[in-house]
């Protein structure tokens, strides 16, 4: 009987061996990456790698040797000497010569990551809790490209209540598209607390931190999707703060930039129209799924103390104008950030429109685009 147990147990032991769960990611190296910079750094991590295995290996083989060798089973007596002046020379100088020979390629390897300098493109990227703004910078400001990039694995997904797709919490909603074989510079900071841009196969990784801009650059020579996280504990969302990298062709770059700027002289369009509160619920609905209901949940119930609810209570029922306030420049103390830079004028409409209107509030209560624009431009 116990024989069958263990045999099943074996069995068991076997397949989970050899299933594709346990034959996971077992690598613990660091990755090449696709830049000449991460290259570099993959070649210095390795060379001083191999440089402390070697320095181990001779270290504790004479500790072990002289342990085994001159034990007090064996009848060896310790010599009697207090210090040797050659030796402790020796053992000064080997250690100096080796820091030395490794700072070299180090020092040439940081050189070259921190000149940033003759970019082609330069990106703006702002950490936001608890996703990324990216602003490709121009001389001329109409043709400036500005977008939001969120978070795209559905709440589904992250309560166990679908099934997780291959990236997940790794897809965003709008990638950063560049050029390969152009110096991409980036301009990382903070608008609220600390972040950290990370790309291990460009091998980027800076603190964004509000008040502080950091550079960085990248030319990328293979087109791909290139996936990275936010690297530093920002809050709730940490976790939720991917980061997606498309590099294309030239040809495709300045396709898809031309289609970058032409949808936001579209959106500059809509802002001026006329719109219906039914266009207004449609489109707060969406910008609400998208950025609210985070931490207002989808029912708008919120998480009190922290997240209040706006089913029947607070500024959803209350004054509009108060309404509008808090969610153009957000409320300190708390995790309420401004959305000015964050959302369009027709967005920030619809959504406190929708908020008024939604779950029973029923406020009954309008307002345009361009009146909102008019307070996000200092008028009223």
């Amino acid at each position: 009987m116990k024989k069958a147990k263990q045999g099943n147990w074996l069995v068991a032991l076997s397949m989970l061996l050899s299933s594709s769960w346990a034959h996971a990611d077992w690598t613990v190296n660091m990755r090449e990456g696709v830049t000449a910079i991460s290259r570099d750094v993959y070649s210095l991590h390795m060379i001083i790698f191999w440089v402390c295995v070697v320095i181990g290996v001779l270290v504790f083989g004479v500790m072990i040797l002289s342990m085994l060798m001159h034990r007090k089973s064996l009848g060896v007596k310790p010599a009697d000497f207090h210090h040797s002046t050659k030796l402790e020379i020796i053992w000064t100088i080997i250690p100096v010569v080796i820091l030395v020979v490794m700072a070299i390629p180090s020092t040439a390897t940081l050189t070259a990551m921190y000149d940033a300098s003759d970019a082609d493109i330069d990106i703006e990227v702002r950490g936001l809790q608890w996703k990324w703004q990216y602003t490709y910078l121009n001389d001329d400001p109409e043709k400036e490209v500005k977008f939001i990039s969120s978070l795209l694995t559905p709440s589904e997904e992250i309560y166990n209540d679908a099934r997780k797709r291959e990236n997940y919490l790794l897809d965003v909603d709008n990638e950063v598209v560049i050029p390969i074989n152009k110096k991409i510079r980036f301009l990382i900071t903070s608008q609220d607390v600390i972040h950290a841009w990370w790309v291990p196969d460009f091998a980027v990784k800076k603190d964004a931190i509000p008040g502080f801009v950091h550079e960085s650059w990248a030319i990328v020579e293979e087109p791909g999707i290139y996936r990275g996280q936010c690297a530093e504990l920002c809050g709730k969302q940490h976790g939720f703060m991917p980061i997606v990298v498309r590099a294309v062709e030239q040809a495709e770059y300045e396709e898809w930039l031309v289609g970058k700027q032409e949808e936001a002289k579209a959106v500059f369009e809509t802002v001026g129209k006329e719109w219906t509160q039914e266009e207004l619920m449609v489109k707060g609905e969406e910008v609400y799924t998208r950025v609210c209901s985070v931490c207002h949940q989808a029912n708008g119930q919120g998480l009190p103390p922290a997240f209040p609810s706006l089913v029947g209570t607070g500024l959803a029922v209350g004054s509009m104008q108060e309404h509008i306030d808090i969610v153009l420049h957000g409320k300190a103390g708390t995790a309420m950030q401004s959305f000015s830079s964050q959302l369009n004028a027709a967005e920030i409409a619809a959504v406190v429109i929708y908020e008024r209107n939604a779950w029973g509030n029923d406020m009954g209560d309008m307002i345009q685009p361009r009146e909102i624009n008019a307070m996000m431009n200092g008028g009223q």
